[in-house]
Formats: structure tokens, C-alpha cells, sequence
């Protein structure tokens, strides 16, 4: 496997021609070697392995730069991901690294810099990765630093805190955590869908049954109030003014793939249960009619207006790897779900030709040309749909505390964390609608979006 350093070597010698090739992904070989240079030039963002930056985040948030702290959490996921996938252990030192150094003083991914626009889904996109570390028996830190399935259980355990869970809305998580951010009035899918992603991976990976009680707490809860529909849809969230009835229907890819990978780790836990089968399936039906026509990943709520936030700019690639991993946990899927992203990927890597290099990838994969629109989240977007073709090949799941995880757990973490109680209430002239990717109707009439405000 070639250094990030030989790479770029590489590139430099052969010039345009090589710039200009399409990159392949017929077979391993290919696919590895184009994994590797979406790689390459997706790091070319991160400044925090720079002298006098900070490791772990990547520039921003604005007005200092495109990306907020949740996306950074994201990105060395996919990494861990493409590790897994491929064997190439590049940047295992670089997101080690990230991952300690922004765990807060509450080693809860928690940093006290992000406070005034901390949620529960910044948080949690954290907390899955330190599952995906533990899952995926990533090199463990040293002795003395916090462990991945530890920092894993420090997040469920800070947002199973009964203060995170008021009688508003009958339950659920807010969007935010802290009382006084803008968004504190506001529950959504993506921050219950975190947690009950976590807390099915927990259960599986543990054995702990109080982790299960609380997916299918949340499960339930999202059913009640309307988030999740009897067609599987999944719509953004609504206010607890209103006891949660002014549901927004926006829908946007992640919040239905976190959910496809919490329930195939509950269908797994529970030996197979027919409940949770049906539950799989019928979300995993919902999740490729409504965002991959054709069989190829779209984003309806922002693609065709070109209306996509960076924030937005990222979730295919989330909801390429959680589907594939889907398919390990519940093997019966995979005849479903890998031809479609098979489909979806062979789309991908023909937007990457894009700028000086002839290679960045762009968003609008239908369009299977490149879209003038580039940066972190469409490197990571194709990044993850051709790494996880190698799901294919031989090899076994993600491990459990009882088939080979190395990952040493602290139940108890997080008990100390800053619940902000001591905050006083939010009041009417702080609150806004809110939420990571939340739209309003404009007007009926017009059919167009605009923003409530996002606070990300």
C-alpha cells in the first residue's frame, strides 16, 4: 500500500493524464487503490496535525470555516471504516489522535469549545465512532487514556440521564443539550436515532439487556409521536411547544440509515426476532425507494434545489457504510442491499474528476459526472460507498465482548459528566427552530424550502 506522501508523488509525475482517468473499482485491487486516493484527498482538509491547530476538528465552525465539530467526529468513523475495508493503516495515528484529544474533561465527548452549539447528535455521530473503534477492534489507546467501547458508553450513559429525557413530547431526546442553545425546544430524529443506534450496538456488543430496554424505548417513542410513520418515512422533527404535533416532514437520508443499522444490531441481539425482521425490513424497503431511485444514493429535500449544507453534503456516505454493515448483521438483507449500492458506487466515482487534480468527487451522483461542488462530505460520500464494496469479501462481522473484542468498557462512564442543569431556562427569545438539517414549507404554493435556522 502506498504512503499518503508516495501517492501524491505519484500524481505529480503523471500529471494530467492520470488526473484525467476515471477511477475503477472492478475489482479488490481497484477498488483499494481508488479508496485510498479519495483518502488522500478528502485529508487534504484536515489542518488539525498541523503545528499550532487543533487535532480532531476540521476548519470551523463558521465563520471560521465550512464544518462544525460533529462532521470531524464523522469523518475518522469512515476512516475506521476504510481501515477495516481495506487494511491500509495510513491514518490509524491520526485519528487516534482526533479521537482522544476531543474527548473533553468528562471524556464524553463533551469539549467545553463546543458548548454553545452542543446536541445530542454532535455527541452522539462521537459516541457511534468510539462503537466503531470497538467493533471494528481498532489499535486501542494507551492504558492510560479513555478506551473506545469506555467513551462509547460515557455518551449513551450522559444521554440516557433521566435530565436528557423530560415528559415533553411524552419523551425523546432534544436536539440540543445545553438549555440555553437555540434548539433546545426543538426533538428530532437524528439525536433519538444516535442513541438508538448506540445503545442496539451496545446491547449486542455487551449482552447488556438495560442498553436493548432503551433502543426500544426510543423506538417506540418515535413511533408515538409521529417521527417515524406507519410507511417508515422518517421526518426531521417538531417542537415541544406544541407537545411535538408540528412535525416537520423534511426527510433527509441519515436519519433513516442510523436507524437501519439500530435496528439490525436489535434484530441480531434478539437472536432474530420476527418483530425486529419485519421492523429491518420494512425500514430498509422505505430507506431505498425514498433515497436511491435508480439505485443510485439522492438526497430528495436538497439535491435537485442544489439547496444541500455541508452538513447535508455528507450523509450518503454514512448511509452507504451503515447499509453495508446491515448486511453483516443480518445476512438475509444482503441480496436487498448490495446490488443497489454496488449500483450507487459505480455512480459515485464518476463525479470524481473535478478540479486541479482531475479527481475530487462531487455530490450529484445521478448527474455520474462532476457537479462543481467538492469538499469534506463528497470525498467522504464516495469514500465510503467504494470502501464498503470490499464488505463482499471473506471476513467476519463486527466483534462483541464475546467473539474477540479487545476494547475494554467502563460501565459507570460518564457519571460525572455536566448534565447544565445549572443553566437557567430557555426563554421565548432565545428559541428558534432548529435541528441539524431543519426545513420549513416555505409556502405550499411555491413547494420551496427555507431555513428555520440550524445553529450547527
Amino acid at each position: 500500500m502506498l504512503s499518503p506522501l508516495a501517492r501524491l508523488a505519484a500524481v505529480a509525475l503523471v500529471g494530467v493524464d492520470m488526473a484525467n482517468a476515471a477511477y475503477s473499482i472492478a475489482t479488490v485491487a481497484d477498488i483499494k487503490k481508488t479508496s485510498a486516493d479519495i483518502a488522500f484527498d478528502m485529508m487534504q482538509y484536515y489542518k488539525g496535525n498541523l503545528t499550532g491547530q487543533t487535532p480532531g476538528i476540521l476548519p470551523g465552525p463558521p465563520p471560521a470555516g465550512d464544518y462544525y465539530w460533529w462532521e470531524a467526529g464523522a469523518m475518522w468513523g469512515a476512516l475506521i471504516d476504510y481501515w477495516r475495508f481495506t487494511g491500509d493503516a495510513s491514518y490509524n495515528d491520526v485519528i487516534t489522535q482526533a479521537l482522544l484529544w476531543q474527548v473533553g474533561p468528562g471524556q464524553d465527548y463533551m469539549p467545553l469549545n463546543v458548548t454553545a452549539s452542543l446536541g445530542n447528535d454532535d455527541q452522539g455521530f462521537w459516541g457511534m465512532t468510539a462503537m466503531t473503534a470497538a467493533e471494528n477492534n481498532f489499535p486501542n489507546p494507551p492504558a492510560d487514556q479513555p478506551q473506545w467501547l469506555g467513551l462509547a458508553q460515557a455518551v449513551f450513559n450522559t444521554q440516557a440521564n433521566p435530565d436528557r429525557h423530560d415528559k415533553t413530547c411524552n419523551g425523546g431526546l432534544r436536539w440540543q443539550i445545553p438549555p440555553l442553545n437555540n434548539g433546545y425546544n426543538y426533538k428530532n430524529s437524528i439525536a433519538n436515532g444516535c442513541f438508538f443506534n448506540l445503545g442496539a450496538r451496545l446491547a449486542r456488543y455487551t449482552g447488556n439487556k438495560t442498553y436493548a430496554d432503551w433502543a426500544e424505548t426510543t423506538w417506540d417513542w418515535m413511533r408515538g409521536v409521529g417521527l417515524m410513520d406507519d410507511s417508515y418515512s422518517i421526518h426531521d422533527g417538531a417542537h415541544v411547544e406544541t407537545n411535538c404535533t408540528d412535525i416537520n416532514n423534511a426527510q433527509f437520508s441519515y436519519n433513516s440509515g442510523v436507524f437501519v443499522l439500530g435496528a439490525a444490531h436489535m434484530y441480531n441481539y434478539t437472536d432474530g426476532s420476527p418483530v425486529w425482521k419485519d421492523r429491518l425490513d420494512k425500514l430498509i424497503n422505505a430507506t431505498l425507494v425514498r433515497f436511491f431511485p435508480d439505485n443510485i444514493a439522492f438526497e430528495p429535500a436538497c439535491e435537485d434545489q442544489a439547496s444541500c449544507t455541508t452538513d447535508m453534503l455528507s450523509f450518503k456516505g454514512y448511509v452507504h457504510r451503515w447499509l453495508s454493515i446491515t448486511t453483516q448483521i443480518a445476512p438475509h438483507t444482503a441480496p436487498v442491499i448490495l446490488p443497489v449500492l454496488k449500483t450507487s458506487a459505480e455512480a459515485a466515482v464518476q463525479t470524481c474528476t473535478g478540479e486541479q487534480n482531475g479527481r475530487m468527487c462531487g455530490f450529484s451522483w445521478k448527474k455520474k459526472k462532476y457537479d462543481g461542488s467538492h469538499g469534506v462530505g463528497q470525498q467522504m460520500n464516495v469514500l465510503g460507498a467504494v470502501s464498503s464494496l470490499l464488505i463482499e469479501q471473506p471476513g467476519k462481522a463486527p466483534v462483541t465482548n464475546s467473539t474477540g473484542g479487545t476494547s475494554k468498557g467502563n460501565p459507570n462512564a460518564g457519571s460525572q459528566s455536566d448534565s447544565f442543569t445549572h443553566d437557567k431556562p430557555v426563554t421565548t427569545a432565545d428559541k428558534a427552530g432548529a435541528g441539524i438539517v431543519t426545513f420549513l414549507l416555505a409556502a405550499s404554493t411555491l413547494g420551496t424550502f427555507v431555513w428555520m435556522g440550524i445553529g450547527k
